[in-house]
């Protein structure tokens, strides 16, 4: 399974307390049942608590905007551009920002499955996952390409991704199964 999606055509959901809205990408499965996993982009618009998810672990990545500070009683953490950082979706984070900001989320269920993210200027690939452009041009193995602000996800298949540009940046996740 293989599927394409293009940021301006994603829903757009606001936060319940009012301080940011989420477009998501996809929630796995999808339907009613709880996620296994699920990857958003998230525009914050104002400083405030995250919603906290246990047995979920997280990993942020600022796309656009100012740095935002993070803190919990178990770490701060600055986010810069395009600079992952996992934390447990069970700690209460506070988030300070300056400045409406962007960010790439992607949560996965502990117990089932686990995702690497990096953000990468060379061919990658994984047989499930998530990636997002997020500079020049990036082709998969069947021609098939995808410019910024584009993105695919994908499960049981391999997919090998390329860039075609000398400034080609991809934020990539790479999704496995816990045994």
């Amino acid at each position: 399974m293989r599927t394409r999606f293009d940021y301006a055509r994603l829903p757009v959901s606001r936060w319940r307390n009012g301080g940011g809205a989420t477009r998501e990408i996809i929630s796995y499965p999808p339907g009613d049942a709880p996620f296994a996993w699920r990857a958003s982009i998230a525009t914050i618009d104002a400083d405030g608590p995250f919603s906290a998810f246990p047995g979920i672990d997280r990993v942020i990545t600022l796309l656009h905007g100012d740095s935002v500070l993070l803190r919990s009683e178990h770490a701060t953490q600055r986010l810069l551009p395009h600079q992952p950082w996992a934390f447990p979706g069970e700690w209460a984070i506070d988030a300070r920002i300056n400045g409406c900001c962007e960010d790439f989320n992607i949560m996965t269920r502990r117990d089932s499955w686990h995702a690497q993210v990096d953000v990468v200027g060379h061919a990658v690939s994984s047989e499930h996952g998530v990636a997002y452009v997020l500079a020049g041009e990036w082709e998969a193995e069947n021609g098939e390409r995808w410019q910024p602000q584009q993105g695919v996800w994908w499960l049981d298949e391999p997919l090998q991704l390329a860039p075609r540009s000398a400034e080609a940046s991809l934020l990539f996740v790479a999704l496995s199964r816990v045994p």
